[in-house]
């Protein structure tokens, strides 16, 4: 799965991170919805994190479609509550 974190470019990630990612995914959304900013602005950190350190970098130079968009890291928690709902930016 290709995963782009606005701003900070492309990933290359394998399924059982996808599925760690997933989980995180699921607990901001939580967050969101309890409107615990402060709780959703680590759990985005820690997403972020993550996928910097697990998936594989992708060079700019290669153009692929992303599957999944990662938003920055300072979103701001107003913006979180219209991408962070229903089942988040991962399927489940």
């Amino acid at each position: 799965m290709i995963i782009r974190i606005m701003g900070e470019g492309q990933y290359r990630a394998p399924e059982t991170l996808c599925d760690e990612l997933n989980q995180i995914d699921n607990r901001i959304v939580d967050l969101v919805e309890e409107g615990k900013a402060e709780e959703f602005r680590n759990e985005l950190a820690r997403l972020i994190s993550e996928i910097k350190q697990k998936g594989e970098p992708i060079e700019a130079e290669e153009i692929l479609e992303s599957d999944i968009i990662v938003p920055p890291g300072d979103l701001s928690f107003e913006e979180a509550k219209d991408v962070f709902k229903g089942s988040g930016i991962f399927q489940d």
